[in-house]
């Protein structure tokens, strides 16, 4: 199978994203891979797979490679003797945070009638604003953590007590985020989310709670990963994350019963069906006093969250086999010629 591992974009989560599309090269190994790197200022490049590093982006080295325009069926290389296609199967969408989660590469995969491997449009646009992830959340009766919502010119003032976690709302990667222990830090660390964002939840910070990941597809059938319990400090900041998104092998599994774990996989399964069809994403969970809360969807995950199956080149097949299918609209203009008929007889 060729894939093309499509990543960078124009985001704050840009480096994360080349630090993820690196790492496709320990996990895919079967896989013919094709590297194409969105810049930040949105030109795609044809990256030689032999030689993609990191330097090669921090240092502008991309720029040499060979620029690629996006059409009707896929990815062209323009020449002196016209257009050459890049030849792939399916494309894999890596770009974290704006671009490749706000539903902007899905709508382009989807317009140019290209197979690929992400959230559609819709769930993109529901996963990638963490307070409508709260609404779609509860409507589908997965409960959540509590929340406030404020925007930059509303007047800073929460009712939850302290200490609470200030969220930019479209934002991964820990960005912008802060702990706030008391009232007369709340400003610096609303003025540190406000440089990312415009939007923010803040949600109460509970010490000690017990958190799970689970990540998931359906292909023919439900593909769930093992429900990991992840590294436990009191956060994880971006550098902390920056690094986990490099992991390559297969984590343990979390010490929890069949009951708490069926807990967890039936909540994800409400947040993936049948919205989230065609995409590989991960949902992080909290567990207070024997409830399950949804903390936030990811829906590119970091790496795709590879460390967490037994078999993860093997479910991207089976995925790209089971992509969902735009449904296909025969226009035969048969409305304008009724009435171009009638007046014809006026």
């Amino acid at each position: 199978m060729n894939i093309a591992i499509l990543f960078g974009g124009s985001s704050f989560e840009h480096e994360i994203s080349i630090v993820s599309a690196i790492t496709m090269k320990k996990v895919l190994k079967k896989s013919t891979l094709t590297y194409i790197f969105v810049s930040p200022d949105r030109k795609f490049y044809l990256i030689d797979t032999a030689k993609i590093n990191s330097k090669l982006f921090s240092s502008g080295e991309y720029k040499k490679s060979k620029e690629l325009t996006l059409r009707q069926g896929g990815f062209f290389a323009d020449g002196m003797f016209g257009s050459k296609s890049i030849d792939v199967d399916v494309t894999l969408n890596l770009i974290h945070g704006r671009d490749g989660e706000d539903g902007k590469i899905s709508s382009m995969m989807e317009f140019f009638n290209i197979p690929f491997i992400s959230p559609r449009m819709e769930a993109s646009a529901l996963s990638y604003n963490k307070l409508y992830t709260k609404f779609l959340a509860e409507s589908l009766g997965v409960k959540t953590v509590a929340y406030e919502y404020l925007s930059k010119n509303d007047e800073r003032k929460i009712t939850m007590d302290y200490p609470v976690i200030v969220k930019p709302v479209r934002l991964g990667s820990s960005i912008g985020v802060s702990i706030v222990k008391e009232a007369s830090k709340l400003d610096y660390a609303l003025d540190v989310a406000f440089e990312f964002d415009t939007d923010v939840i803040v949600e109460p910070f509970i010490e000690g709670v017990k958190e799970y990941n689970q990540a998931g597809c359906y292909t023919s059938n439900w593909e769930l990963s093992i429900v990991e319990e992840p590294q436990k400090e009191e956060f994880l900041d971006f550098e902390k994350k920056y690094m986990d998104f490099s992991r390559d092998s297969q984590v343990l599994a979390a010490d929890i019963d069949d009951a708490m774990t069926s807990k967890i996989q039936e909540s994800f399964k409400k947040i993936y069906n049948s919205l989230f069809l065609g995409s590989i994403i991960r949902c992080d969970f909290f567990v207070v006093e024997g409830e399950i809360l949804l903390n936030e969807i990811n829906p590119i995950p970091g790496s795709m969250a590879n460390y967490l199956f037994e078999d993860f080149e093997g479910m991207v097949e089976r995925l790209f086999k089971n992509l969902p299918k735009e449904q296909k609209i025969t226009v035969d203009y048969q409305y304008i010629h009724s009435i171009q008929s009638a007046k014809g007889k006026a």
